[in-house]
């Protein structure tokens, strides 16, 4: 097994501000619906902002024994929500035999803040012997994996990230990655978050990072326009299935390739821009960083998927045909001669993108070659179009 397996996405499930369940969540969207509205969890008459993507009408025992409920925080309650709807829509079952081979990557930014701020409360009320012994594995941010792992007998790779808003897209990232070396077969990934409370309001109100418009909560998520004031902040969860292709294939998950339900995951990049953290970048370089990143380990892959795909890739550089390494001769077609060697070799170069030294998107533009009919369904095109998108689904 080697770094360049195929993944795809054969399961999503959502719990937002939206609607609890995935079909619920989509319907909204397709209706321009927004989750945002006064804040109903506490009373925020105090705060400067007062509106937030709160999940309405959830019932945890739909998805939780009741004994288990007091052991969990919210965020821990939607990370198993979600995770139950991706599962649901995958249709895979994780038996004895493959628990050894599935794991669970899921991410949070602030885990339990409910938990944290509840506890707290009672330690200054009533002293010590009044924590809960479920304090710490209701808070922390790795049990929202554990209690899925334990749920589901998912006995393999079990981590989670811890880097703010973008903790979700590693851990989604870092499953792809541990799928693609060969450490697992299927990885239930994604991120959870519950920080709609109090302290959480009133500590992004103090940085003065959150929006205040009040009054119109629908529009207050602007964050490209001229006019925005600052972020809202949401809750929920949001849960992926990845496969290994091979696997996926065997079992007959649901879907086609060009079906919207299983996207294959190509490449990842993933860079943090050092700066001080109250000051928005003029420019913005870490993305325009990551990109190429994510195009260089798609690269790689799709380089070694096109050698292994019984050379069917082939792409046309000036006059006659400039082969890939691993393309396959044209019937009856004398004037795709087999360039030379060097010749061929400076083609896959430049085709991969390998000759540039910057480190600009453009290493991957489609525009710099031109392909035959056969390459557009095949990984090697697939590499050069992840240069623009930091995750290549």
């Amino acid at each position: 097994m080697t770094h360049t397996r195929r993944v795809v996405v054969t399961g999503i499930g959502l719990v937002s501000s939206l609607g609890i369940g995935t079909e619920p969540n989509w319907a909204a969207l397709c209706a321009g619906q927004s989750g945002i509205a006064p804040i109903t969890k506490f009373d925020a008459a105090q705060f400067a902002t007062r509106i937030a993507g709160e999940v309405k009408d959830f019932d945890p025992l739909r998805f939780i024994e009741k004994k288990d409920v007091k052991k969990m925080d919210v965020f821990i309650q939607y990370a198993i929500a979600a995770s139950q709807f991706a599962m649901d829509d995958s249709g895979f079952v994780i038996t004895p035999e493959l628990g050894p081979r599935v794991g669970v990557f899921i991410a949070s930014g602030i885990g339990g803040f409910t938990t944290i701020e509840r506890e707290h409360k009672a330690l200054l009320e009533g002293g010590p012997r009044k924590i809960s012994p479920f304090f710490i594995p209701s808070a922390i941010i790795n049990l929202a994996a554990g209690q899925v792992s334990i749920r589901y007998g998912a006995k393999g790779p079990n981590s989670a990230t811890c880097t703010a808003c973008s903790a979700s897209a590693h851990a989604i990232g870092d499953a792809f990655e541990i799928i693609r070396r060969g450490d697992a077969d299927v990885m239930i990934a994604g991120g959870s978050e519950a920080a709609i409370t109090p302290m959480g309001i009133g500590g992004f109100g103090a940085l003065r990072a959150l929006s205040t418009r009040n009054d119109e909560p629908e529009r207050a998520s602007r964050p490209f326009d001229k006019d925005r004031d600052g972020f809202v902040v949401g809750e929920g969860a949001g849960v992926l299935i990845l496969e290994e292709f091979d696997l996926a294939r065997r079992r007959g998950a649901r879907g086609q390739p060009r079906d919207a339900r299983r996207r294959h995951h190509r490449g990842v990049g993933a860079l943090r821009l050092a700066r001080e953290r109250s000051r928005a970048a003029e420019r913005p370089r870490g993305a325009r960083r990551s990109q190429p990143e994510a195009g260089r380990r798609a690269a790689i892959g799709a380089a070694a998927g096109v050698r292994r795909q019984r050379r069917r890739a082939r792409v046309a550089a000036g006059r006659g045909a400039a082969h890939v390494r691993g393309a396959v001769r044209p019937r009856g077609a004398r004037a795709h001669r087999r360039p030379s060697r060097p010749r061929r070799r400076r083609a896959w170069r430049h085709a991969s993108g390998a000759d540039e030294a910057d480190d600009s998107p453009g290493n991957f533009d489609m525009r710099r070659i031109s392909v035959g009919p056969s390459v557009q369904t095949r990984a090697h095109v697939v590499a050069l179009r992840a240069g623009f998108k930091t995750l290549q689904f």
